[in-house]
């Protein structure tokens, strides 16, 4: 048998503030934020509501984590207390955003349940992502607004979150760009491990990389090491 799921059994253990998650979240939390259970982190949520998410997190980390939450409405404030910070503030506010990582961050993790418009995740993100530590993870919940116009989105709508995320993979690759004119690099692939699409959710891992991508070749244990693949253009082959 598999490792109980936390997420799953805090959903039979909730008191009096409520939380909603999709269903699924729970599994690909279990999945994702194993190797962080009972590590000592700076956490960052956007959107708290009814503050069920308050406990779930203060559970599941170490007893030294440092949780800091954000709302827009200001009785949010209340529900602040041992190890919990709770800003008053709009997510697409700039200043805002900066304020809050100066007094708090950097971040291990950062999480945006937050009002789901397209420029409110994607301004978020590119303030935040600065702030977030090596190794972290920044995750973005409800993606599937991404695909209402209501929300600012729509099927393939250039403005959309998930639209910026497919180009972040685009970024991200650029350390072996054959076409510097249309796709130059681009800093953040220094910094951007990977992009992950889950069902209404993309979670992006930072990886701080001092030097560029190499290959490595072994024959009869010998180790050869090669930078090749990013420094080569106008290939025909790939050997």
């Amino acid at each position: 048998m598999g490792e109980e799921n936390y997420f799953r059994d805090y959903m039979h253990r909730t008191d009096d503030l409520m939380i909603n998650k999709m269903d699924h979240y729970l599994d690909v939390y279990h999945r994702v934020m194993a190797p962080w259970k009972n590590k000592d982190i700076r956490f960052l949520e956007i959107g708290i509501w009814k503050g069920g998410s308050i406990n779930l997190w203060k559970g599941f980390f170490g007893p030294e984590t440092q949780l800091t939450f954000l709302d827009i409405n200001p009785e949010c404030k209340a529900l602040e207390g041992p190890r919990v910070s709770i800003e008053i503030g709009d997510q697409a506010d700039r200043d805002f955003l900066r304020k809050v990582a100066k007094n708090h961050g950097p971040f291990d993790i950062i999480v945006d349940d937050g009002g789901h418009k397209m420029h409110q995740q994607k301004i978020s993100f590119t303030e935040l992502w600065a702030h977030l530590s090596d190794g972290g993870m920044y995750i973005v919940e409800d993606t599937h607004s991404s695909y209402w116009p209501g929300f600012g989105g729509g099927f393939r709508d250039k403005n959309s979150f998930i639209e910026f995320a497919k180009d972040l993979v685009d970024r991200f690759h650029s350390w072996y760009t054959d076409q510097d004119d249309i796709f130059p690099f681009h800093p953040i692939a220094k910094e951007l491990a990977s992009v992950q699409f889950y069902d209404s959710m993309v979670i992006f891992e930072k990886s701080i990389k001092q030097e560029p991508p190499k290959t490595v070749t072994s024959t009869n244990g010998t180790i050869k090491e090669s930078r090749k693949v990013v420094e080569m253009r106008g290939r025909k082959s790939i050997f």
